[in-house]
């Protein structure tokens, strides 16, 4: 039998650091590092731990002796429980250190890297309200709180509309506020529940797998589109009317008014058909005079304008002159690559995800950009000699890969290519050193800039100037 985890009780702990994950960092008596939840660098906090390995202890503060001069109000009423915004009690500037902070120790500790001089990480104008994109749950039995489940009194109310709990997949938290997306998205959310109660339509259960409705998502574009799609397990079309039809009139300034009947174990629509309502089927980004259309499955970076700040910084580490072959690995939508577009000679997107391959083709027809090309196909198969072969060998490569980083076949892919310049995008800078430590005999960093896309969260980008040893 496996041993159960003796918890233990440390007094009087000093909170010295911030580290991966959100999580902050103590020390127990015996030296070894404790990960804490719920404290802020430069409190000192009584711990009970949670979890006790060879290395390190995972706790929780029970008692706070001193609160750190870092702190600062939550804004939002459901912080502590929802897990959606774990550095809502840190200052900003505070947030934006930490983060650069993470940044440098992955680089220098996992790669082993010599950084030049960084740029200070750039902060986001918005620190709430940033998100275009916020996908809500239902559930017929929300998480209660301590005070509900200590109550005497019977709960009725057992409906929700909101996150998950953090590591309790089949728990949602009803959510009153969310201080991540611009209104109308409470608005509608709200109204929506309200709507579902009144008329009696079944909340989903995901243990049983029944009810009507299933989750809610919101987009929303910098120049006011708006798109909504509710996720119906069951198919009861008199209900799905009844819901459609009151969107539609409480809200015409919908754009997209859409619907998907998903009756699969788990809520991914990627495989799904998706029904138009009422409206488009699609709504529209604008970034500098490009127009990205955007149906309900395309991917979009979720903070519009620091999306905006970090392609204008891809596009100056690139320093293109208009004679450049470029590629773009990863590209996703194409977005990065048609805002290069019309500084390079030409740039060829590659893509895994086949529908975000049309999306970019459709885009860059929207935008009468003829110097592209797109390929799907999985990276480390389709990025080889033949594809080089047949599409050129370019000069500047940027680079966007998720948070798994780069396969080691497609790193060795760019050495063998051997282009000037790299950049390279990342969400995850432990994944980005461990690529970078297989690129350092070749090339060397000469540029560095964090870029935080999403406040309140641990959660940075940073972007890399590669440039060939001489």
């Amino acid at each position: 039998m496996r041993k159960k985890n003796k918890r233990q009780i440390f007094e009087n702990v000093q909170v010295i650091d911030a580290g991966a994950k959100g999580k902050t960092i103590g020390k127990a008596p015996d030296g070894r590092v404790i990960f804490l939840t719920n404290t802020v660098p430069g409190d000192v906090v009584d711990v009970q731990t949670t979890k006790k390995r060879k290395a390190y202890f995972e706790g929780t503060a029970i008692k706070f002796h001193t609160l750190s001069d870092k702190r600062t109000k939550p804004e939002c009423q459901h912080f502590g429980v929802c897990g959606g915004c774990k550095w809502q009690d840190m200052a900003y500037e505070h947030q934006l250190f930490y983060k650069q902070k993470e940044v440098e120790n992955n680089l220098i500790r996992i790669g082993h890297l010599e950084l030049p001089t960084i740029t200070p990480i750039l902060g986001s104008e918005k620190q709430y309200f940033y998100r275009n994109k916020m996908e809500f749950s239902f559930s017929d039995s929300r998480w209660l709180t301590y005070d509900e489940i200590n109550s005497k009194d019977e709960i009725e109310d057992r409906n929700a509309l909101g996150f998950h709990i953090p590591g309790m997949w089949d728990k949602i938290l009803d959510i009153k506020k969310c201080h991540l997306q611009a209104d109308p998205s409470n608005a509608i959310r709200l109204a929506v529940k309200d709507f579902a109660n009144k008329h009696e339509l079944p909340f989903f259960n995901p243990r049983n797998q029944e009810g009507l409705l299933r989750t809610l998502m919101i987009r929303t574009s910098s120049n006011g589109e708006i798109m909504v799609l509710v996720q119906f397990f069951e198919d009861n079309k008199e209900q799905r009317t009844l819901l459609m039809d009151f969107m539609k009139e409480s809200f015409p300034e919908i754009t997209s008014l859409l619907y998907v009947i998903n009756q699969k174990q788990n809520d991914t629509i990627y495989d799904q058909k998706i029904e138009c309502y009422a409206g488009r089927d699609h709504i529209f980004e604008e970034m500098e005079g490009l127009k990205f259309k955007i149906n309900a499955k395309s991917f979009y970076q979720t903070n519009s304008d620091q999306a905006y700040e970090l392609y204008k910084i891809t596009r100056d580490f690139a320093g293109l002159t208009g004679d450049e072959l470029v590629y773009d690995l990863y590209t996703g939508t194409g977005t990065i690559a048609q805002f290069v577009a019309k500084q390079a000679k030409k740039v060829v997107g590659i893509e895994a995800v086949p529908v975000a391959i049309e999306d970019a083709k459709a885009n860059a027809k929207l935008n009468n950009i003829e110097n592209v090309a797109f390929f799907a196909g999985d990276m480390k198969n389709i990025f080889n000699a033949g594809f080089i072969a047949v599409n050129g060998k370019p000069d500047v490569i940027i680079t966007d890969p998720p948070r798994d980083g780069m396969h080691k076949d497609v790193v060795q892919q760019i050495l063998n290519i051997a282009p000037k310049k790299v950049v390279y995008v990342s969400c995850n800078s432990a994944t980005q050193a461990r690529d970078l430590e297989l690129m350092k005999d070749l090339y060397k960093i000469t540029k560095l800039q964090p870029v935080d896309m999403f406040p309140q969260t641990h959660h940075v980008e940073n972007v890399v100037l590669l440039e060939k040893r001489t």
